[in-house]
């Protein structure tokens, strides 16, 4: 039975139940003439709410931080962090306002409003988000669960006319972010960096509870962990090691870039967290960087899963505090690259139309990197346009890059591979196309709904909602948003600010 208000939702706060240490009480600031710009009914459903309450004042109310969550217990997380390999120190909800938790059907839901104002934790931020990047926000997490990666997602976009300060003068917006949790790679970090074990122990504890329960499962011939066992830590760090590796894969497969790796922007989930200067790659560059503030290019796409690594062994280096043995912790993040490289070539081998990756496919799979690398040929069409190819429409393909023998060279290659495998030709250029997306949140698509919403017009976010929900299938009328960017697009750039 779906809730038909919001006072209907079955709220449950299980992290706002942590020590007060974990967390600052605190009310919104919510915004002047606030405006619902576009709401999810997709992931309303993931809380047991009703459409029909999305057009309600009431909920325009909640989630403009104007009125509290009903049953809510709203609060503001203190992390701390790693930003761009530099310790950082405390950092924190700068600007972001947990309202609740919500159990929805299928599960419990974290709703957060980001660019409600002011909290401790905002040291000389304002505390607000600006349209330009909240629409962002908004689309690509919804963008990411189309594609099957894991991320938060986003249930609502409330404008104002309230002027905030970045480069120029720009209006406020609020989205509303959810997730089964919040919890990062810093929240550990910051226990850790204070020396307070019992602290680090306690957050632990409310992980693998809540979220890792089979980290206490002891292994045949053992009792259940017993006081002083640090084994569920060691399981914890394996399950957030193998997540990320496999994260990270999905990531490369389909030409994204975070932009913003830093550890307090590393979920413990595993989850595609906090979208900043994120991008999907026009052009293929391996050492692209999406994020214009990343002068040393530390970010860079061909560089997420050794970053990723990176931040993991600042994870083990925080549990260190709870699991003295520094070699159990070091074997456990060894996994990392076994379980990367198998997911990767796992994604990849699927992309190229094969049955299954062999060590051989290692250089079929490298030379077109570099193929594409040295043309700049565009990441999602090259690999949509290998299906057309199989089927023998190979211009497509072939019209992306400059070195048109070099590219026809290689897809023979190809050919000749997927031949091996004695499969027709309909079947895998069907197996490539639900693994090869057509549509992805361009920087352009992103920036033309933002222009739309910045008139009050919500059409292209609408739009790009439908397309994204499925980027797999192709709608008739909508080609231009499986095309090539047009000029304009590469004068685009996303910073820190956005």
């Amino acid at each position: 039975m779906n809730a038909h208000s919001l006072s209907e939702l079955r709220a449950v706060n299980t992290f706002a139940a942590l020590p007060a240490a974990f967390y600052t009480r605190l009310t919104p600031q919510g915004l002047n003439n606030p405006r619902l710009l576009h709401a999810n009914a997709d992931a309303a459903a993931l809380l047991g709410l009703d459409a029909s309450v999305l057009a309600s004042p009431e909920f325009l109310q909640v989630f403009s931080g104007t009125e509290p969550l009903p049953g809510g217990d709203t609060l503001a997380a203190v992390y701390s962090g790693h930003q761009f390999g530099v310790w950082a120190g405390q950092l924190g909800d700068g600007r972001a306002h947990l309202l609740g938790e919500v159990q929805g059907p299928d599960g419990g839901w974290e709703l957060q409003l980001k660019g409600a104002g002011m909290t401790p934790y905002s040291r000389m931020g304002d505390g607000r988000a600006v349209l330009r990047s909240s629409v962002r926000e908004y689309l690509a997490s919804e963008a990411m669960h189309g594609l099957g990666i894991p991320t938060t997602r986003a249930l609502a976009l409330v404008v104002s006319d309230d002027p905030v300060m970045r480069e120029t003068v720009e209006t406020a917006a609020i989205v509303t972010r959810m997730s089964p949790s919040f919890v990062r790679f810093g929240s550990f970090e910051h226990w850790s960096s204070r020396r307070q074990p019992e602290l680090l122990k306690t957050l632990a504890d409310y992980v693998i509870d809540r979220f890792y329960p089979e980290c206490r499962e002891a292994p045949a011939g053992q009792s259940q962990d017993s006081p002083g066992d640090v084994t569920p830590y060691i399981n914890l760090l394996r399950e957030v090691t193998h997540r990320t590796a496999r994260l990270m894969a999905d990531w490369q497969a389909v030409g994204f870039c975070h932009g913003v790796m830093n550890t307090d922007n590393m979920s413990i989930l595993g989850l595609t967290l906090d979208y900043g200067p994120y991008g999907f790659m026009d052009g293929f560059r391996l050492g692209h960087v999406c994020n214009h503030s990343d002068s040393e290019g530390r970010y860079s796409w061909n560089r997420q899963p050794s970053v990723a690594l990176w931040n993991l062994y600042r994870l083990g280096g925080s549990l260190h505090a709870l699991v003295q043995d520094v070699d159990r912790l070091r074997a456990v993040l060894d996994e990392f690259e076994a379980v990367f490289t198998r997911a990767f070539h796992d994604r990849m081998g699927a992309k190229l139309g094969l049955a299954a990756w062999r060590p051989a496919d290692e250089e079929l799979l490298d030379d077109l990197l570099k193929l594409m690398d040295a043309n700049q040929a565009d990441f999602t069409l090259s690999w949509r346009r290998l299906a057309d190819a199989v089927q023998g429409k190979r211009n497509g393909f072939e019209d992306l890059f400059i070195d048109r023998p070099a590219a026809a060279a290689w897809l023979d290659r190809l050919l000749a591979r997927q031949a091996q495998d004695g499969r027709p030709a309909q079947e895998i250029a069907d197996g490539m196309n639900r693994v090869n997306p057509l549509y992805v949140l361009r920087n352009h698509l992103a920036e033309e709904a933002i222009r739309a919403a910045k008139t009050g017009d919500a059409s292209e976010i609408d739009t790009l909602m439908t397309l994204l929900r499925n980027p797999y299938e192709a709608k008739p009328g909508y080609e231009r948003y499986a095309g090539l960017p047009p000029d304009w697009a590469g004068s685009l750039e996303v910073s820190c600010s956005s």
